[in-house]
């Protein structure tokens, strides 16, 4: 038995020989390679293998004939590419597929101002050599009796063994060719929990810039894997101490630094920030990392908004007044940047950096059953996830201060557990929704039905009525007037606005809510039109 089969499943040994079989069959040496090598050794999961084959045009005819012996499974030929790829069920697990991806050995050479490379036919050398790390750089020779021995040309195992990521060739050159290799350095280090050589280090804090010629999709591909992965902090870690990071993430590397004044200094917020990563893993280590993914995210980016805020005072300090609010106003921008998804997973993560100090407010003994409902109001389902978050944000070398925080922050979840249990405010609904207030009144949608469902929650948030229909519908009786007065007034005066004066609507609509709207007609469109002539006049450059 050789040196990789006594790491694999007797599924995966069987696929491989299955494989070498092929390739006997039509002449064409077969290896398997790269990362499926490297995990089998390291005793990890995978869901791709890479077969390499010498010859031209020979990745695709082995491709085809393991298709064949497969049971006539498709085959997925990119005959630009000289590659071929096959989706099979994965081996022992029927709920996950796994590629097997085939190609010939080639060379590459690379023009510096692309990533693009022209690629040549080579030896199963050459296809090694190019790869980006030592432990990247296996190969193992397939037949129909078994596998062969482990070929490992750059020392790839001692760096195993070490620890430590390195690449077959010069460093400088390899990130040269390739800049994302530097990103997938990081993501390595963070999925293996290894180290970078000096050499290596070097070359990537030398060719950092070069960073700017990757697609910002495939960047942010690798981000994601960084953020999956066992120790995200230490990849964060590697981008921003190599200049990497600035180049796609300078809300985070911009936290980085600590400044004194008068003898006063903050601490490291970059730091910081991967302490409260860190400890986000450990409090959900029973979760699956996909399950946790903007969670972590959230954790990563919850005070981006501190650079913008900082201030220094006399006599208090260093202050970061509202950079929950700033830093969740930049999370759509800083997705959409990085082609992150603008659904309800970046509404997640900015709520969570939105909230993330409310909880902080509520250890005081005194606090209110309405601050406590509001969070809830606010948070929803997502409330758990917060706290795991503002549990995380404790990271005081301290421990009896960080003791005296966890004790608080559990007499924070017991009330909102008490307050929940009373006022069922996860998920909110009004008990009197849209519909039954347009039915009830005889009115159609528009802006007095907004104020009244407005005043129903803030009513129930403030503790004035129960969360109860009976009492929610008493108070929309009570509050009509007004309401359909409001939304009369705000209709009236924005019919009659055209062309560059509609430009107002947002400022009149808030003068039609405002407590100092008039209570004559007359004076409240001169009200009104005192609003609009304000909006639309040039402003002071």
């Amino acid at each position: 038995m050789s040196f990789l089969e006594s790491f694999l499943s007797d599924a995966h040994r069987a696929l491989l020989i299955k494989v070498g079989t092929a390739a006997e069959d039509i002449g064409i040496p077969a290896f398997v390679v790269g990362g499926f090598v490297r995990d089998a050794i390291l005793g990890r999961s995978t869901t791709d293998v890479d077969f390499v084959t010498v010859g031209p045009g020979s990745g695709i005819k082995l491709a085809e004939k393991v298709a064949v012996e497969l049971g006539g499974v498709p085959v997925h030929v990119y005959q630009q590419f000289g590659t071929a790829a096959i989706r099979l069920p994965r081996p022992g697990d029927d709920r996950s597929g796994m590629v097997l991806e085939f190609v010939g050995a080639r060379k590459e050479s690379y023009a510096r101002t692309s990533r693009k490379p022209r690629v040549e036919e080579g030896t199963l050398e050459d296809d090694l050599r190019r790869r980006d790390f030592t432990i990247n750089a296996f190969a193992v020779p397939l037949g129909r009796t078994g596998l062969g021995e482990l070929v490992d040309l750059f020392g790839g195992m001692m760096d195993l063994d070490k620890g430590i990521l390195t690449t077959p060739v010069d460093p400088f050159q390899t990130f040269s060719d390739d800049p994302l290799r530097m990103v997938r350095a990081a993501r390595f280090a963070a999925q293996l929990n290894f180290d970078l050589d000096n050499p290596t280090w070097a070359a990537m804090r030398s060719e950092a810039e070069r960073i700017g010629i990757v697609s910002m999709e495939r960047t942010a591909e690798e981000l994601q894997k960084i953020v999956a992965a066992a120790r995200p902090s230490l990849g964060f870690r590697i981008l921003e101490e190599t200049g990497l990071l600035r180049h796609f993430l300078p809300e985070l590397s911009e936290l980085r630094g600590v400044e004194q004044v008068q003898g006063h200094k903050h601490k490291d917020n970059f730091y910081h920030t991967l302490q409260v990563l860190e400890n986000l893993l450990e409090l959900t280590r029973e979760r699956p990392a996909e399950e946790t993914r903007w969670l972590r995210w959230a954790a990563l980016l919850h005070d981006i908004g501190k650079p913008s805020t900082k201030r220094f005072r006399q006599g208090t300090g260093w202050t970061f007044h509202g950079h929950e609010d700033r830093g969740s106003r930049m999370i759509a921008p800083l997705f959409r940047r990085l082609k992150f998804p603008l659904d309800e997973r970046a509404a997640y993560v900015a709520k969570l950096v939105r909230l993330h100090h409310r909880p902080v407010a509520l250890v005081d003994d005194e606090v209110t059953d309405s601050a406590v409902r509001r969070l809830l109001f606010d948070a929803g389902d997502d409330v758990d996830d917060l706290m795991t978050l503002v549990r995380a944000d404790i990271t005081s070398r301290n421990q009896a201060r960080v003791r005296r925080y966890l004790r608080a922050f559990d007499s924070v979840d017991e009330k909102l557990v008490d307050v929940e249990e009373k006022d069922q405010l996860r998920n909110f609904r009004p008990p009197v929704d849209g519909l039954e207030i347009m039915e009830a009144l005889g009115i159609s949608e528009g802006l007095a039905v907004g104020i009244l469902k407005d005043v129903i929650t803030e009513a129930i948030l403030d503790g004035t009525i129960p969360n109860e229909h009976d009492a929610a519908y008493a108070l929309m009786l009570a509050a009509k007037d007004d309401a359909v007065r409001r939304g009369d007034l705000f209709m009236h005066f924005v019919r009659r606005l055209s062309g560059p004066e509609k430009r107002a609507v947002g400022a009149v609509k808030e003068a039609v809510l405002s407590p100092d709207l008039p209570a004559s007609e007359a004076e409240a469109l001169a009200f009104l039109e005192a609003t609009k002539e304000r909006a639309l006049a040039p402003q002071p450059v």
